[in-house]
């Protein structure tokens, strides 16, 4: 509950309550400085990526690029070039986001940053185990096709 106000008190009046001054003010804005700073952290980000990576994780990352693009033709031919298959289309496009779910799997599960959260897991299981759901996948996904 709120605490009462003593009567004694009162409310505040214009003697009491300060005075603001009206007095516009002006904001300059450089627009140049906004671009400049964006391309600093683009590089920055881009050259620490190349510095820090090991070459590992930048093969798994391109091929994460190339599932995303393989996936987007996919779609892009479903949506311009009909879908009469379209079992082929769903098994294709299946295909390719589980494989991309899995290769991030794999990159977390290898990435020296992560150790910490699998430490039960060797860099060969997180593999072995890659390669077996991928099998699994592309075999129902050729199953699905009929």
């Amino acid at each position: 509950m709120a605490p009462k106000r003593i009567a004694r008190e009162g409310t505040p009046t214009a003697a009491t309550a300060p005075a603001v001054a009206s007095t516009p003010s002006k904001i300059t804005v450089k627009p140049s400085s906004g671009a400049q700073s964006w391309d600093q952290v683009i590089m920055s980000v881009y050259n620490y990526y190349q510095s820090q990576t090991p070459q590992r994780t930048k093969l798994i990352d391109v091929f994460m690029a190339f599932l995303v693009l393989a996936g987007g033709v996919q779609f892009l031919y479903c949506i311009l070039g009909g879908n009469y298959p379209f079992n082929s289309f769903l098994s294709g496009f299946g295909a390719t986001v589980g494989q991309f779910v899995l290769t991030a799997s794999l990159r977390i599960q290898t990435t020296e940053a992560n150790k910490a959260d699998f430490p039960s897991v060797s860099q060969e299981r997180a593999f072995a185990d890659y390669v077996v759901c991928s099998l699994i996948l592309h075999f129902f996904c050729i199953n699905f096709i009929n």
